[in-house]
């Protein structure tokens, strides 16, 4: 009954000073604050803790197109202008150089000759008149950074170069006059000259169901309506066409409309071109306002072609992501052409050669029957002409299947998709309502920083079931160390003030470096973890009571050690040693003061704090050894563990300390060592 009484005791003293659930929510919250420091160094700023650990399960990365996985750098690269009915080609086309927002370029015509006077061609002159009216952008050069700069959106601010690279009518246009100007004076000098000679009356705002703008403008009490937008909703509504060679405007004909349809598929395809159609209307005098009816009996004026680069590092990243297991899917408002030809570029289609099944429209998607829907989900790479309603619809179908969805999204329009996704992502240079509604935002746009985001997510998590393992296998070998000795009836191998010590400086400070492991080699070559998926499965559990059997049983073999084969012990008998407590009732060879020697719990709890620290180590890596990802890999372990041995060598060689946690002052540590060895 005493044995029993004594066994239950300990075990209820060893529980009650390995107990972790306290200070696990806090080292866990520990190793998120890290991974979150860390993801803002990659320009990830984290608003929700949770989102990190969410990051790892990421099945699909539901992506912008237009800043995120391309530069957001927009120039205006082609231009096509009908040049007259009778003739073939009907078209001209232009290139312009320069693919930055500085106003430095040339425009060259089909045959690669420089235009000298660009503003003769009649449709150059409108385009560059309605480029810099139908706009609500600003071109300016900021000294400090000594670059030209951009407020609004890109494609306004493409069209506002365009117009500094036509020039103006007469002196005003040559080069050599508009060089003399100063860059701040140059950023928007053209602009400004059209801006002024024509007074802005009614203006439609661009939106996305009729994805286009107008403004009415008003010059020597003539009212003009210029117009931009999509090339199909422009051109649907264009009944005339402004001739290049004489300036006329004639009617639009099948055949222009199918050079015209012909000229932006090749844009929009073969040339990655982000494409705007602009017109004009000449209003009745003194209107003074304008409607959507208005919209209607346009002269189209030409067609521009923009580039916008994709970003280097966004091929990489896709193929992380392919290797990862996650799909991306690209989602875009532009013209299914030009985001085919993007998506070739940076990879994303690199696997496929037929787009079919993996290319829709938002209106193609909408109008499939629910079974080829649920089909298109698991196939779709490609989601073009997309509004932002289209958005949520899409995050709420793939989480219908069970995908984990990361969704990114910059605009007003884009918040409720963002907070209906399994992680919101905005952009840095997004809205204040897209930004509160994400879980996180990207302070540089890049897509390639949302793959980096997802390797530390999965790296943090990983790093927190280090920890774990680590306590938990830690404590396993404490309870082991007491419940072994107490049911071999040997004596108490440490007492409660050694127990906390142990857990105070082998549990605190190694497990606290553990969230500074660097990620595994192999991070983003694994596929996705399931959301249910339990933080202790079965194998590890077992690992852990592998590991924590071990520790314990070394704990107990330096107790047994000491007294049995020690030349400084009293070298018992086992039998002695398990029969302890029945040393006061029998005739002994030795004494029974023996057993309270504080040499035998010196000598386990140096070797408990020793074989910790290894353990420390063992969890650099739950999968790879010390061979692939070594030691010097995490500074903060490996400076824990010096810092943990010298405080316990002071609790072992300072008088004071040693009589607090009850240890031999005396003990040489190359006795340890030697039984270590």
């Amino acid at each position: 009954m005493y044995h029993l009484l004594f066994f239950f005791s300990q075990v209820a003293v060893a529980l009650a000073v390995a107990a972790i659930p306290e200070g696990l929510p806090a080292v866990v919250t520990t190793c998120l604050a890290l991974g979150t420091k860390r993801m803002a160094r990659l320009n990830t700023i984290v608003r929700s803790l949770p989102s990190v650990e969410t990051l790892g399960c990421t099945t699909v990365i539901c992506s912008d197109k237009t800043g995120t996985l391309t530069t957001n750098m927009m120039s205006v690269s082609k231009v096509c202008v009908v040049r007259s009915v009778h003739q073939r080609p009907m078209t001209d086309e232009y290139s312009i150089s320069g693919t930055t927002f500085a106003p430095e370029g040339f425009i060259y015509d089909a045959g690669g000759l420089q235009l000298e006077f660009p503003p003769q061609s009649p449709c150059l002159l409108h385009l560059a008149m309605c480029s810099a009216l139908c706009n609500e952008s600003t071109l300016q050069f900021n000294p400090d950074k000594k670059c030209y700069e951009k407020i609004g959106e890109s494609t306004e601010v493409a069209l506002r170069v365009l117009v500094e690279k036509v020039g103006l009518p007469g002196f005003d246009s040559m080069p050599s006059a508009l060089n003399m100007l100063t860059k701040h004076e140059r950023a928007s000098y053209c602009n400004r000259y059209w801006e002024n000679q024509f007074r802005k009356i009614s203006i439609l705002e661009f939106s996305r169901d009729r994805k286009r703008m107008s403004v009415l403008c008003s010059r020597k009490q003539q009212e003009i309506m210029f117009s931009k937008g999509a090339p199909e909703s422009i051109m649907a509504r264009c009944t005339h066409i402004l001739c290049n060679d004489d300036g006329s405007s004639v009617p639009l004909t099948m055949d222009i409309r199918n050079e015209l349809e012909a000229r932006f598929q090749s844009f929009a395809g073969k040339d990655t071109l982000r494409c705007l159609a602009l017109a004009l209307k000449r209003m009745p005098p003194g209107q003074q306002s304008i409607s959507y009816a208005d919209e209607a009996n346009l002269t189209f004026i030409g067609l521009v072609g923009m580039l916008d680069p994709p970003r280097e590092e966004v091929r990489d990243a896709i193929h992380s992501c392919m290797s990862a297991g996650i799909r991306v899917i690209v989602v875009t408002g532009d013209n299914k052409s030009t985001a085919e030809s993007l998506c070739r570029q940076i990879g994303a289609f690199e696997h496929l050669d037929d787009f079919a099944g993996y290319s829709y429209t938002a209106s193609e998607f909408e109008g499939l029957p629910p079974l080829e829907r649920t089909n298109a989900l698991q196939r779709m790479v490609l989601f073009s002409r997309v509004e932002p309603s289209h958005k949520k619809m899409l995050v709420e179908a793939l989480q219908t299947h069970n995908e984990v969805v990361a969704m990114t999204g910059d605009g007003v329009n884009d918040a409720p998709a963002l907070k209906k996704a399994d992680i919101g992502i905005a952009m840095g240079s997004g809205t204040a309502v897209a930004k509160s509604a994400s879980d996180m935002v990207l302070a540089d746009d890049n897509f390639a920083t949302i793959v980096a985001a997802v390797a530390e997510g999965r790296a943090i998590y990983n790093n927190t079931k280090q920890f774990i393992r680590y306590m938990i296998s830690s404590n396993i070998g404490e309870v082991v160390c007491i419940f072994v000795a107490a049911v071999l009836g040997m004596p108490d191998t440490l007492i409660p003030v050694q127990l906390l010590w142990v857990n105070l400086v082998t549990d605190g400070l190694p497990a606290t470096a553990i969230g500074f492991n660097k990620p595994d080699v192999n991070i983003m070559t694994v596929k996705p973890r399931k959301v249910n998926e339990a933080v202790v499965s079965g194998w590890l559990f077992f690992r852990y009571l592998v590991i924590g059997a071990y520790v314990g049983l070394a704990t107990i073999a330096g107790f047994v050690w000491w007294f049995v084969y020690s030349e400084n012990g009293p070298g018992l008998p086992y039998s002695e040693l398990v029969n302890f407590d029945s040393c006061s009732a029998r005739q002994t060879s030795y004494p029974c003061s023996i057993f309270e020697d504080r040499h035998p719990s010196t000598v386990s709890m140096t070797v408990l704090v020793v074989v910790e620290m290894f353990n420390a180590l063992n969890n650099l890596s739950e999968n790879q050894s010390l061979l692939v990802i070594h030691p010097w890999s995490n500074l903060w372990l490996v400076g824990s563990i010096i810092l943990t041995m010298l405080l316990h060598v002071a609790v072992l060689y300072i008088e004071p300390l040693a009589a607090l946690f009850s240890v031999s002052v005396f003990l040489h540590s190359c006795v340890v060592l030697y039984y270590l060895c």
